[in-house]
């Protein structure tokens, strides 16, 4: 399929860049027929997976994030990723209020799940953590 865009985008795992991830991927799938509602839901999808990382996968350590986007005609698809300590069980981490963290709601991957059309999650203890994410505007069909 014909890729309209890309866009990569890495920094620092501080907490004050998970807002500029957030409009980044946002004022890059605005080029696609996304509605309000859609660009919100994806803006939370973002801050979710790089809180993940920032706050758990480096645990508020120094290390990069990296986003990779890509713009097709019926979808955007972004790969967030990290090279912390990685998800030694997704299932657990995947199920709602699971949290390893006492001071977290332990809703990261429920908001991702329900707010984008398909996610794939890869962990390695040690080796880091990458979501794939993939949303189409509403009333397009995706062909992935």
């Amino acid at each position: 399929m014909e890729t309209l865009n890309r866009l990569t985008l890495e920094f620092l795992s501080r907490p004050e860049n998970i807002g500029l991830a957030r409009l980044t991927m946002a004022s890059f799938a605005a080029q696609l027929d996304f509605t309000l509602s859609e660009l919100e839901e994806l803006k939370v999808a973002v801050s979710e997976a790089v809180s993940n990382a920032v706050l758990h996968g480096y645990a508020n350590q120094e290390g990069i994030v990296r986003i990779e986007s890509t713009l097709y005609p019926d979808r955007i698809e972004l790969l967030v990723e990290d090279h912390g300590q990685g998800i030694a069980d997704i299932q657990q981490a995947r199920e709602p209020a699971y949290t390893t963290s006492p001071d977290r709601m332990g809703l990261g991957f429920t908001f991702i799940e329900s707010f984008m059309d398909r996610v794939e999650i890869k962990s390695q203890p040690g080796q880091g953590t990458s979501v794939w994410m993939s949303k189409s505007p509403e009333g397009k069909e995706s062909e992935v």
